[in-house]
């Protein structure tokens, strides 16, 4: 089989097949909705097959979807038996989901179109049982829309490509330094004045080049209302980052009371203009630990939390990550708010505006989740933990009883380089190739085994858009390697090092098809095509194996 993430088993005699022709029904039992529309609109519309309901008394031909409480939440048994048809039966509604993508590969190819192309090649499905469940209940991506911008449909068509690959949490990194994407209504100056910036550094922030042109863009409040609904048909939640204390300059550049506006002076004015920063790394404007500033971002927050309800996920990202404290250590207001609250230093600073960010979400029935900054100067009672420099901070967290997403940048930030070659366009960081990825393991030996363990929700692959100006760059660098972490997230995969990659690589030649129906601007196997490289682009390419920390 071909299969991608791989299941957990397949059995029966695989005779005959199940071919579906334009007399195929489906029969959906309760709380299978979203399988049954997403089966007519999308397989149906491939395969140019009108997939009514089955009338009653139907016998034969018929995709029958139910729901058996007897099985673990996820799970999904696909039993394809050419006599009577197939049957999807789910743990809950995402698991018969998860068996409509199963079901969508084992039709082949044409079935990832969006019309059909060959109405005379009918595709028969052997039969047999197939029995899977994902070893981890977070299987996410990260998208960075604030380096650079992806309209609403590039949103929606990434939402496509993670249900395809059974990855189930949308992390949406919606406010950065270069850009804040999100409406609010309250704070209109934060998208038109933070939504744009007028040039982009072109490649590695130490590059001479430029674009020119403006760059910027953000989703109405309707837009967000709509991607998450569109993830939630797809049994995908979505977790929006609304990043503080640093990584703030887009929300000072349109409301200068949010910064510390006691200690910039005409030179770190002339640096950073408190304009959207036009290029990368770590900004020193960081927000002042005020009141006002406290009382404007939980009136962003009111709104975040209507347009993502805690039905789709309780989770709200707060970011937490790279905050210089060279402001604050300057900053008299800064100082005399250490000294008000008896603090010790800017790190518990740091942690006291988590805190207090921590309680206010738990309140509203809320989970605040942030990267692994987050520990220094204490970890705030309810926080999960987004562990991206490396297995350390997740280890510490998952053992003072945090929840925990591995994400370490030495293993899946995929806007690393997937080869070593002076081809890749705007290298940066550590060479990840597919099959670094795929031998990827989010359990690190210290808590393997242990109660701690229990912690890890799952993990996570993360998308930087400082070097991904567009669609096609995203698909370049997240694809195929997100085929190999989604295997990880959800397969029983033995230890590391005894995976059979030959095998992957085998099931993945039939999985580059698929990914070429969708129209997915993948890496090939043997390099970069011509119009994929970026000759001339300076990027930041690191050399040797990335440490394990």
């Amino acid at each position: 089989m071909n299969l991608i993430p791989a299941p957990r088993s397949i059995g029966g005699p695989k005779r005959c097949g199940f071919v579906p022709d334009t007399r195929t029904t489906i029969s959906a039992g309760p709380g299978t909705g979203t399988t049954e529309r997403w089966l007519r609109s999308t397989v149906g519309s491939a395969l140019g097959l009108p997939f009514p309901p089955a009338a009653d008394g139907t016998q034969g031909n018929i995709l029958t979807l139910r729901i058996d409480d007897g099985m673990a939440p996820e799970a999904y048994r696909l039993s394809v038996v050419s006599t009577v048809g197939v049957e999807i039966a789910g743990g809950d509604a995402a698991g018969v989901f998860w068996g409509a993508q199963t079901l969508r590969q084992l039709l082949g190819p044409d079935a990832f179109r969006r019309a059909p192309v060959r109405r005379d090649v009918a595709v028969g499905i052997p039969d047999q049982i197939i029995e899977d469940a994902p070893r981890f209940r977070w299987r996410g991506l990260m998208l960075d829309v604030a380096r650079h911008f992806l309209p609403k449909d590039d949103v929606l068509r990434c939402l496509d490509l993670l249900a395809a690959h059974k990855l189930n949490v949308f992390h949406f990194h919606l406010t950065d330094d270069q850009g804040w994407r999100i409406e609010i209504k309250r704070h209109p100056r934060l998208t038109e004045v933070g939504s744009w910036r007028s040039r982009t550094k072109w490649g590695h922030r130490a590059s001479d080049l430029w674009d020119e042109k403006p760059h910027g863009g953000y989703y109405t409040q309707d837009d967000i209302r709509e991607i998450v609904a569109y993830a939630a048909e797809r049994h995908i939640s979505v977790v929006p980052e609304i990043d503080i204390p640093g990584h703030s300059q887009a929300a000072i550049a349109a409301y200068p009371e949010l910064g510390n506006t006691d200690v910039i002076t005409a030179s770190t004015e002339a640096d950073t203009a408190l304009s959207v920063w036009d290029t990368w790394g770590v900004n020193p404007n960081v927000l002042a630990p005020s009141d006002t500033t406290l009382r404007f971002y939980e009136e962003v927050l009111e709104e975040v939390l209507d347009l993502f309800p805690a039905a789709n996920s309780p989770f709200v990202h707060i970011g937490g990550d790279e905050c210089p404290k060279d402001q604050w250590k300057a900053s008299p207001a800064a100082q005399g708010r250490i000294k008000e609250l008896g603090l010790a230093d800017e790190d518990e600073l740091q942690s006291w505006i988590i805190r207090h960010f921590d309680t206010w979400l738990a309140a509203r029935g809320r989970r605040l989740i942030g990267w692994d900054e987050i520990l220094e100067g204490g970890l705030a009672p309810g926080a999960a933990v987004s562990s991206w420099r490396g297995y350390a901070g997740g280890v510490a967290a998952a053992r003072a009883g945090h929840d925990v997403v591995m994400c370490p940048e030495q293993q899946v930030y995929l806007d690393h380089r997937q080869a070593a070659g002076a081809d890749e366009p705007m290298p940066i960081g550590y060479v990840r190739t597919l099959e670094d990825v795929y031998r990827f393991e989010p359990v690190p030996p210290e808590l393997t085994g242990t109660p701690e363990a229990a912690h890890v929700l799952g993990t996570q692959a993360n998308v930087w858009t400082e070097v991904m100006q567009d669609r096609s760059r995203v698909d370049y660098q997240v694809f195929p390697r997100l085929a190999a972490f989604a295997e990880v997230a959800w397969s029983a995969l033995p230890a590391s090092a005894d995976r059979d990659f030959a095998d992957f690589e085998r099931r993945m030649t039939v999985h580059y098809r698929r990914l070429d129906a969708l129209g997915v601007d993948y890496r090939p196997p043997g390099g970069p095509l011509p119009w994929q490289k970026r000759p001339g682009v300076l990027g930041r390419p690191i050399e040797g194996a990335p440490p394990i920390v």
